[in-house]
């Protein structure tokens, strides 16, 4: 190594390096270097492999959401469809119930068993018989839908008709008039049973409960 200077009578320095030391010193410097170069290029591959993680992360993440949003969505259409189906459901069973309660209602024997007004009365020794008198042109009617489940004579009342309503209750009704049913004819409320006139002008009617005769005026609903 030769340093020199620009002063007037300035003299030359001459420095020597021993070989080994200057192949040192450059390979000292090499490796710092290369260190360096080898640092810059591994944080480079660093900070682009975290970026792509999170690129990566954040693709997952909007599409978990969007599963998250398709599932929010098919849920609450599920909702809807539970939601109208119970709806539909709670309809179906307020029907069947509103319609069991007027089959009942057309089953138990409530109505009159008159088409006109008459006058009454009861007999309780024979078995709560209500006896009506009314005038000609006056109909004997069903008090309640059922069957016919007897036709045949009576001693004091000529014909007696007897319906079984299926609900436990069962009505009979006697007069001097032609019965207007057979045995076995199902038969609803109002259909006419006989037809009185002439010196046929009272009917006997009986109400019978699982077996048993009760007072008909207990379920009888007379208007007017």
């Amino acid at each position: 190594m030769i340093l020199t200077s620009d002063a007037v009578g300035a003299g030359v320095k001459q420095f020597r390096i021993k070989p080994w030391i200057a192949r040192v010193i450059i390979a000292v410097l090499c490796t710092v270097v290369g260190g360096l170069i080898g640092v810059l290029s591994y944080e480079e591959q660093l900070w682009e492999t975290v970026r792509a993680h999170n690129i990566e992360q954040q693709d997952r993440i909007t599409e978990l959401e969007d599963t998250i949003s398709e599932l929010q969505t098919e849920i609450e259409d599920k909702e809807d469809k539970i939601q109208y189906l119970s709806d539909t459901v709670n309809q179906k069973v307020a029907n069947e119930e509103e319609l069991v309660a007027v089959i009942e209602g057309q089953s138990t024997p409530t109505g009159f068993p008159l088409t006109g007004s008459a006058s009454m009365e009861m007999l309780p020794e024979n078995d709560y018989l209500c006896v009506f008198t009314a005038s000609d042109g006056t109909t004997v009617v069903a008090t309640a839908s059922g069957t016919v489940t007897a036709v045949g004579t009576d001693d004091t009342y000529g014909n007696v008709i007897q319906i079984d309503h299926g609900n436990g209750y069962v009505t009979v009704y006697k007069n001097k008039g032609e019965a207007m049913v057979k045995e076995g004819d199902e038969v609803v409320q109002g259909p006419t049973l006989f037809i009185m006139g002439g010196n046929n002008s009272q009917l006997g009617y009986q109400v019978i409960l699982e077996g048993e005769y009760i007072d008909p005026m207990e379920i009888l609903q007379i208007a007017g």
